[in-house]
């Protein structure tokens, strides 16, 4: 080779680095796009799966049921994806659920007006999450996991003491209607959903207090010393959590026209799969409301999918604590593979 091949050699070569180079890039983009968007995309090839396996499935009437099934657990899986958010866990919801729904029944035997029932469950469920997230923070716990276990059996023991061990039958028709009616064709308490969801997106999207949320999830101690506010936030994740936990109690009881102290059960782990499964983690600091929503969903189309193919209740619940232990380890191989990945782009530049 001459000294004057040497320059178009170059010429060659540094476009096909810049390709290469380029096209990695755009997998790499493509790839973090794709791990961001899994929860939808299991979504999707789950409904269309079940749609195979069963013809109503895809059914407005049961789509509809679908909708109404999960409106509780959508709810109060918001709660808990700030708690999670904030490397934390809340085991009371269920308790909590079901306590307010009690108070909230008696409430309205004692003569209360609607708007007092409503407020009475919403601020139950309120003080529930307030005793948490004082108890954390200020107790000095080393987790909240065990403030939130005391909690879910405290609200209970007080839930059935209230209610002598049986569902108080009873709520207002407005309650009633919201739980168990229709408008335009959807549910009522879909619209509850979607206006919880909405002050969500605006709280953790659009203020500063969302963005605290986030970086007291990332790096607690690396907040403290940006000046944020971290036991402030942290008690207010879990009156947020405990606030949702009411609205669902208010939701459940309208389906049910009752208060039920077994209102409820195993909730918290319905609602830590959603948070997961939407692609929070554990580790704190990382996840999106509307991918919480999604987890939600998809816990209520497996449910319904295992009731339309008759599976029974015990297996059931084998089923969805199957699910708790894959989206734990999809959770790991998603940081994992995003770590790399950002690695790669790192490498590649811009």
């Amino acid at each position: 080779m001459t000294a004057m091949d040497e320059p178009l050699e170059r010429e060659v070569a540094e476009p096909r680095a810049a390709a290469v180079a380029t096209s990695e890039n755009v997998a790499v983009a493509v790839g973090l796009k794709l791990l961001g968007a899994g929860a939808i995309l299991i979504l999707i090839g789950l409904v269309l799966v079940l749609s195979l396996l069963s013809p109503y499935f895809l059914s407005p009437r049961n789509l509809g049921n679908i909708l109404a099934q999960t409106a509780v657990i959508c709810v109060v899986a918001m709660g808990q994806h700030l708690v999670i958010l904030t490397k934390g866990i809340d085991l009371s919801v269920g308790s909590n659920l079901a306590l307010a729904s009690v108070l909230g029944a008696l409430s309205f035997h004692a003569g209360a007006s609607t708007l007092t029932v409503v407020a009475v469950m919403v601020a139950a469920g309120a003080a529930v999450g307030a005793v948490n997230g004082l108890f954390y923070v200020y107790g000095r716990l080393p987790h909240p996991f065990i403030i939130t276990l005391a909690t879910l059996s405290i609200a209970k023991g007080i839930a059935l003491q209230l209610a002598d061990g049986r569902a108080i039958p009873g709520m207002p028709p407005a309650i009633r209607s919201l739980g168990q009616e229709a408008f335009a064709g959807l549910p009522g308490s879909v619209f509850v959903v979607a206006g919880v969801a909405g002050l969500m997106f605006v709280l953790t999207q659009s203020t500063v207090w969302g963005r605290w949320m986030y970086a007291v999830g990332g790096r607690a101690d690396a907040a403290v010393r940006m000046g944020i506010p971290v036991s402030a936030v942290l008690v207010s994740t879990y009156v947020i959590s405990g606030t949702c936990a009411g609205i669902g109690a208010v939701l459940l009881a309208g389906r049910t026209d009752a208060g039920s102290p077994l209102f409820g059960n195993l909730l918290e782990l319905d609602t830590i799969a959603a948070v997961i499964i939407g692609g929070a983690s554990f580790l704190g600091g990382r996840g999106h409301i509307g991918h919480a929503l999604i987890g939600a969903i998809m816990i209520g189309v497996i449910r319904n999918a295992l009731n339309l193919m008759n599976v029974g209740v015990f297996y059931q619940l084998i089923v969805i604590g199957v699910v708790i232990v894959v989206a734990v380890e999809a959770d790991v191989l998603r940081n994992h593979l995003e770590s790399r990945m950002r690695v790669l782009r790192a490498e590649t530049g811009p």
